[in-house]
């Protein structure tokens, strides 16, 4: 008579002909980010790319990161808090230039440019204005991977960080508008907002994007009189209908915009352009005309400017007159603020670092998500940007490429 088969489960027979060392759980290998934080020294620039905070949950990550001495100064961060938070505080800058990522809020002097080594990605703003072909050539000949933090863009095609700082941009260009109006800051002396009997101020804003519509809700809360131009229908509808009250709109090419310039007492300028230079809507005879200690605030300076008579201005002197019209025209208007934008760019880089998890997660990155490789205009040393390539006659090479074969 047959004995009974007794089923043994495959488990168990398949474990014990399996070597010991293939039952090991095998260890996937993650580099961990090595970001580098220098102490600004350009733009009268107050703020910091990563906080305390933010700096204490990329450490419980598992990544390194050395701040310079001094860096969250003018943020009201110090040094205490910082090491605290786990990052190693580093007293030269030589040391913060050995990090693969190197985290700026102004973009890398030709000084600190001397510092960066083969292959490092430098994640900073672009300032179109003061760029020149030698600050270009010194980045490609330092063969490193450049990210400008304004041209890239999130998974519903937004551009993050331009809209973080144009929500505050908007804010502080009608505080500053308010403040430059005054007899003391040279102005008309006339208060933003009418009061009974007395007529309020009429602001003009140019564009209709984040920063105007922004721009729009302060003005209207202080009682102004606000109209807005822009070539696009469809962003002057999108402002109307956030801001919830019907609004003066107009085109560019309408001729109202010359009447409207020539009456008001603040214009805002606060056209973004995708790429390369915002377009010059505001003519110096047109500026002529406008009235004596009437404000232009270019919140487009960055980008070179919508009016003709723009140009830089810094913190330390942050205004000037032509044709008796105020003229406000710093860059990192924002860094007015830096502590509040400060936290604001760290919550962006901090989402950015987690989702990349190392570096060779964000080289990934660079090849799957198409609005972040936005940003870059420079990789491993050649130019990638189209704009910056006709503006200075260097040579330009498509980045798909450059990804595909890998370079």
């Amino acid at each position: 008579m047959d004995k009974p088969k007794i089923d043994i489960p495959k488990s168990l027979t398949q474990t014990a002909l399996t070597p010991q060392e293939e039952c090991l759980e095998i260890p996937q290998k993650h580099r961990k980010l090595f970001i580098g934080i220098p102490k600004e020294t350009s733009f009268q620039e107050n703020r910091i790319a990563l906080t305390p905070a933010a700096v204490r949950m990329l450490r419980k990550a598992g990544h390194h990161i050395v701040i310079e001495a001094g860096a969250g100064e003018g943020s009201h961060f110090s040094d205490y808090d910082y090491s605290e938070a786990g990052a190693e505080i580093a007293y030269s800058t030589d040391k913060v230039f050995k990090a693969g990522v190197i985290l700026k809020v102004a973009p890398p002097s030709l000084d600190e440019i001397e510092w960066c080594t083969p292959g490092q990605i430098i994640i900073s703003p672009i300032h179109l204005p003061t760029l020149s072909d030698e600050y270009i050539y010194r980045l490609k000949n330092k063969r490193v991977t450049a990210m400008a933090m304004e041209y890239m863009r999130d998974e519903s095609e937004i551009y993050p960080f331009v809209r973080m700082i144009s929500e505050m941009a908007g804010i502080s260009a009608m505080q500053t508008a308010a403040e430059l109006l005054s007899q003391t800051s040279g102005g008309r002396g006339v208060l933003l907002g009418g009061i009974s009997g007395v007529p309020p101020a009429k602001v003009v804003i140019l564009g209709a994007g984040v920063v105007a519509e922004v721009a729009t809700r302060v003005a209207l809360g202080y009682g102004a009189e606000v109209r807005i131009f822009d070539n696009s229908l469809r962003k002057l509808m999108r402002v109307q209908n956030n801001v919830g009250s019907k609004l003066y709109t107009g085109t560019f090419n309408a001729p109202e915009l010359e009447h409207e310039l020539c009456s008001a007492d603040v214009v805002i300028g606060a056209i973004h352009a995708e790429q390369g230079r915002t377009p010059c809507v505001v003519s110096e005879d047109m500026v002529e005309k406008m009235k004596e200690g009437a404000v232009i605030i270019d919140v487009s300076i960055d980008q070179g400017g919508c009016f003709a008579t723009s140009r830089l201005t810094t913190h330390d002197k942050p205004t000037f007159r032509k044709y008796g019209v105020i003229h406000y025209c710093v860059p990192n208007i924002v860094s007015r603020i830096p502590r509040t934008s400060s936290a604001a760019i760290s919550n962006i880089l901090t989402t950015l670092f987690m989702q990349a998890g190392g570096t060779e997660g964000i080289e990934a990155l660079m090849s799957s998500s198409l609005g972040f490789r936005n940003g870059i205009y420079i990789y491993k040393g050649s130019l990638t940007n189209r704009y910056l390539s006709e503006r200075f006659g260097i040579k330009y090479t498509d980045l798909n490429l450059l990804l595909m074969s890998n370079i």
